[in-house]
């Protein structure tokens, strides 16, 4: 039976017998290996390690605590699949192609469009200056307009949407106009939030340099601040005409009209064939919309660069 191999400190100081000056002259790993100490060792380090098992411990109990608490039924998940696979095999398909053809619900997509596009804009132009305001190294007012900008994006990103739209359709009535104002109250809370970010990560040698010839706090924006976050808010301006698109396709679904109108109105009479073609319809027009703004990032971004 052979030895266990020894981690003798002495051992290790004056190397296997017989060897002793190559010993001496060898790397850690050589030395290592010849004292028999495997080459993937690590040092314990105590308390970090402790700390981190117990933080994935305390994780996989809250997990566990968690689903025996919403009562989910772990068991019915290995099917899930198949039965989703039979529900829209039996229930809807083949989708209904026709009914997305006809020239309203063409004239419908095109509303959604519409919508989406003009509360972008709306919502861009409105959070500009509230993300001016709500940066804490750029803000002109510290005492009252840094926190009410602050305030008035938290507000608009803390309500989802349809919250939104259910609210202003109950206000001003089914139409374009409460889908519209709803879109860009997400807008400014969306891009408000990250126009402030990207203010606040810029270099502040351009802003000092403005200021050091006399500059006022707009000149200091305009000539110090925008060079530096034009890229940025670009490229943020697109991914939020992107993410309101996809939302405007489905508020109408609360009275906001546009494409969520006909997905209503068609689930209300259990249409099973046209909700799936509404739906693949949906999903054709937001792929869509997703490789067009992908494509407009690039070039902006080429041309800006």
């Amino acid at each position: 039976m052979p030895a266990k191999p020894s981690f003798d400190p002495a051992l290790i100081a004056r190397g296997p017998a017989g060897q002793p000056a190559a010993f001496a002259r060898g790397t850690t790993a050589e030395r290592d290996a010849a004292a028999g100490i495997p080459s993937g060792w690590q040092r314990f380090r105590f308390p970090q390690s402790l700390y981190r098992y117990a933080a994935l411990l305390a994780t996989l109990a809250f997990i566990a605590y968690a689903v025996d608490r919403l009562n989910i039924d772990l068991e019915r998940l290995p099917g899930i699949l198949g039965r989703i696979a039979t529900t829209l095999g039996q229930r809807y398909f083949p989708p209904n192609i026709e009914h997305i053809t006809r020239a309203d619900y063409l004239h419908s997509v095109l509303e959604t469009m519409q919508m989406s596009y003009l509360a972008t804009v709306l919502g861009i132009v409105l959070a500009i200056p509230l993300a001016w305001l709500a940066s804490f190294n750029q803000t002109p007012s510290r005492r009252v307009g840094y926190g009410l900008a602050r305030l008035i994006i938290m507000g608009c990103r803390s309500v989802h949407e349809m919250i939104w739209t259910i609210l202003l359709v109950a206000v001003l009535g089914f139409g374009m106009l409460p889908g519209t104002l709803a879109l860009t109250l997400f807008c400014i809370g969306f891009a408000g939030k990250l126009f402030t970010e990207a203010i606040e990560a810029i270099r502040s040698g351009p802003v000092e340099a403005i200021r050091a010839t006399g500059g006022n706090r707009l000149q200091v924006f305009i000539f110090a601040v925008l060079p530096q976050v034009r890229v940025a808010w670009t490229g943020i301006s697109i991914y939020t005409w992107d993410v309101v698109f996809r939302a405007a396709t489905v508020v109408g679904f609360f009275g906001a009209g546009g494409m969520g109108w006909y997905l209503r109105e068609s689930v209300q009479r259990i249409a099973s064939h046209d909700v799936a073609a509404i739906l693949l319809s949906i999903i054709i027009v937001v792929v869509a919309a997703e490789l067009f703004s992908a494509w407009l990032r690039r070039r902006v971004s080429i041309a800006i660069a």
